[in-house]
């Protein structure tokens, strides 16, 4: 969680903002299937939680955003690379 990137204001590991979270989970087809309280209670920074999928080939190109920044950037409408959701994603 980045509290000063877009969408991700307020966000903290005990309360993961939408964007861009729900963007990985669509673009690499993954679910989260466990969400561990007690170190994201305990944690200032670093969300702790478990992905699956039913593609084991999923959760390795989930794994290719390891050490990368992932991130929301507002767009304009008549941005070419917006969805039509009002921003786009950047990975570093």
């Amino acid at each position: 969680m980045e509290p000063g990137c877009y969408g991700e204001e307020g966000g903290c590991p005990q309360d993961i903002t939408q964007i861009p979270f729900e963007n990985i989970l669509d673009d690499y087809s993954v679910y989260v299937t466990d969400f561990y309280d007690e170190l994201n209670q305990a944690s200032p920074l670093t969300c702790y939680q478990e992905f699956g999928s039913s593609d084991i080939q999923d959760i390795r190109n989930l794994r290719t955003l390891i050490g990368k920044r992932f991130y929301a950037v507002p767009c304009s409408e008549d941005d070419e690379e917006s969805d039509g959701s009002g921003y786009k994603i950047i990975i570093e």
